[in-house]
């Protein structure tokens, strides 16, 4: 039964590869996703989402990794870029994207060394010791 709407489907998007169902065309793809994307854009009658290109998840990503890491060097790399003046823009999408939005912490504290590995394996980060010895970690929300 599946083998026959598998062929089926072959067929249709006249995929010439024996061991694939979907094209591996870059054109194929980008017509498919404009597709799909007029598709959304009059059902939810929303002409912006025309706009959505593929590099436009590429920005988007990156902004939030910067966001979420604050380190320009390290979205330099995840991007491959070789200069980071090509990476600085995120900075800037960032302040205009999340100006009015706070960075918003969880705050734990730890008493002791094992407390404080817990906190690291989970992804906290240490920010200070108290006077009293009591160790202050934090993760962004």
């Amino acid at each position: 039964m599946y083998g026959n709407l598998l062929s089926a489907l072959k067929m249709k998007n006249r995929v010439k590869d024996s061991g694939r169902v979907f094209a591996n065309d870059m054109r194929t793809i980008r017509r498919v996703f404009e597709r799909q994307r007029a598709n959304i854009a009059r059902k939810l009658q929303n002409p912006r989402l025309l706009q959505i290109r593929f590099h436009t998840f590429r920005h988007w990503k990156a902004t939030t990794l910067y966001h979420q890491t604050k380190d320009i060097l390290y979205v330099m790399k995840f991007l491959g870029h070789r200069n980071i003046k090509n990476t600085l823009i995120y900075i800037q999408l960032e302040e205009a994207i999340f100006k009015e939005q706070k960075d918003g912490f969880i705050c734990k504290a730890a008493k002791d060394a094992d407390e404080a590995k817990e906190l690291i394996e989970i992804g906290f980060e240490y920010v200070c010791t108290t006077p009293e010895g009591i160790m202050l970690f934090r993760m962004r929300k």
